[in-house]
């Protein structure tokens, strides 16, 4: 008797801290939408509104952010905390990265851009149109953004691109009644984390289905082609970046960069470095150690030989030089001079890694051309 009323008061008391529960969520069932691979932003649909959180808009960042999307004409439930409210879909937006330019051309929602800062940054064809025809309202550049102009266009949202948590710019717009949302997408460390962030993009348009499919497409090609390595025994060793001023920069062990080589078959040198960005190193010490490496990759902007030479004449003392073994990606450019690797590449990291594979180990893919990186000119 006793053991069965003990299940009782038990069964009880689970029952009504169940219902404690349901009755304080006043926006009824919760759907978290799967983010598999960016670490820096989470959705979760409830019943009147969906909450897009962003714990990573720019590096080591303290500051959370929580956005509440509501369908116009509804109104946010009591008792949910939030940092900025947007009502969608959105028809007019203001974004200020180059790469969040794909993700809207990919959704099909390409039209509603109204401004940008540094519009002659843009490459996209489909976009660049738009700003040629005056659809696209040039906002200066993003360390001093015309808050006139943008007020003027009144859009139902900006995508902010934030260094750090210090920006007047952006607090200026949000005082105006204009809602600001960051996007951290190139915090990221890893190339479908960055390409993930099109789901970020989805719920301000109504477009979460479609995000899903391209982004389903992309980590498919992604997977499908470094599984086409994973058996390779001989790597190439692989040099990568060049000197500016008098360090040589390039990408750390732990860097997104890194992971495309790795993922292509090929042996990055500074691996075993513990940097998620760049590493700033002499030029002989990495002489010492890339001289005899069989490829080089992403020389910063140089695009021929002569042009590498004429910088720094050393550069002959590495292998890849005196074989013609130098990739780049700056010889991508869009109508406006700007490189589509930065643009689009974040986006489609299927392609980048289908690039180096084929610059790497052209047996595998050989029949696939280079999009990004291509040879030097000789």
């Amino acid at each position: 008797m006793i053991r069965a009323a003990l299940v009782t008061v038990i069964s009880l008391l689970f029952l009504s801290a169940c219902k404690r529960e349901k009755t304080q969520n006043p926006a009824g069932e919760r759907t978290e939408i799967a983010v598999k691979y960016a670490k820096g932003f989470r959705i979760t649909r409830f019943d009147s509104y969906t909450k897009i959180e962003v714990s990573a808009p720019w590096p080591d960042a303290k500051e959370h952010f929580t956005y509440i999307l509501t369908s116009k004409g509804e109104t946010i439930p009591d008792g949910v905390t939030y940092d900025t409210w947007v009502n969608v879909p959105v028809e007019n937006v203001v974004v200020t990265s180059t790469t969040h330019i794909p993700a809207l051309e990919a959704l099909g929602v390409e039209d509603r851009l109204t401004g940008f800062p540094d519009t002659r940054y843009i490459s996209s064809e489909k976009t660049r149109k738009n700003v040629d025809l005056g659809r696209v309202k040039e906002l200066g550049n993003n360390e001093s953004i015309n808050t006139e102009v943008l007020i003027d266009l009144q859009p139902d949202v900006v995508v902010g691109f934030a260094l750090s948590g210090s920006n007047k710019t952006y607090e200026t717009v949000q005082r105006s009644g204009i809602p600001v949302v960051f996007n951290g997408d190139w915090v990221e460390e890893s190339p479908l984390g960055k390409a993930e962030w099109i789901k970020f993009f989805a719920p301000f348009f109504g477009r979460e289905a479609k995000a899903d499919s391209i982004f389903n497409h992309i980590e498919t090609e992604y997977l499908n082609a470094r599984k086409l390595t994973e058996n390779i025994t001989e790597k190439p060793t692989v040099l990568s970046g060049a000197m500016h001023k008098d360090v040589w920069i390039l990408p750390g062990g732990k860097s997104w960069a890194a992971q495309f080589i790795r993922d292509a078959g090929g042996d990055y040198l500074w691996k075993d470095t513990d940097n998620t960005g760049s590493l700033f190193l002499s030029f002989e010490s990495v002489l010492n150690r890339g001289q005899d490496s069989d490829f080089w990759i992403s020389p910063t902007m140089f695009s021929g030989y002569e042009e590498l030479k004429t910088a720094n004449p050393h550069y002959k003392e590495f292998k890849p030089f005196r074989a013609q073994n130098i990739y780049t990606y700056s010889k991508t450019k869009g109508a406006g001079g700007g490189m589509l690797y930065y643009e689009l590449g974040p986006n489609r990291p299927d392609i980048i890694l289908k690039d180096l594979i084929h610059i790497f180990h052209p047996e595998i893919l050989p029949e696939h051309q280079p999009f990004f990186f291509k040879p030097l000119d000789q």
